[in-house]
């Protein structure tokens, strides 16, 4: 861990503080979660489009990078959503707030910007 961010010994995880991450986790999955849904959604919609006119080539290229960029997101809301779950079985565990590698316990400043974060910034890096 650098000096940048390495936590207080005494910087304990009050209960409140606890449960106030445990509350933005819970909304941030639920959020990834209809986001996931709605990008489905929009795919299926996609898929039944029909139309036998002609496309220019400027619409199609415009298109094909429409879908890469929203693929791309779906797929980093997807590995959000994976961490997001596993911060909160962690919580459940009584080991949120500590790094899944090390142990050592993640800065409060960390948690507060990434409350997902189940590694300290040296490690995720």
């Amino acid at each position: 861990m650098s000096k940048r961010e390495q936590a207080p010994a005494h910087e304990v995880l009050d209960q409140d503080f606890l449960d106030a991450q445990r509350a933005r986790l819970i909304k941030l999955r639920d959020d990834l979660t209809r986001a996931a849904d709605v990008a489905g959604e929009e795919e299926e919609a996609v898929q039944f489009e029909a139309g036998g006119e002609a496309r220019d080539v400027a619409d199609s290229a415009e298109g094909m990078a429409i879908q890469e960029n929203d693929e791309a997101l779906f797929h980093r809301n997807v590995r959000r959503l994976a961490q997001v779950v596993r911060a909160l079985e962690r919580m459940d565990k009584g080991v949120y707030g500590l790094s899944e590698k090390s142990g050592v316990p993640i800065p409060k400043a960390r948690l507060i910007a990434v409350p997902e974060a189940t590694l300290t910034l040296d490690e995720e890096e």
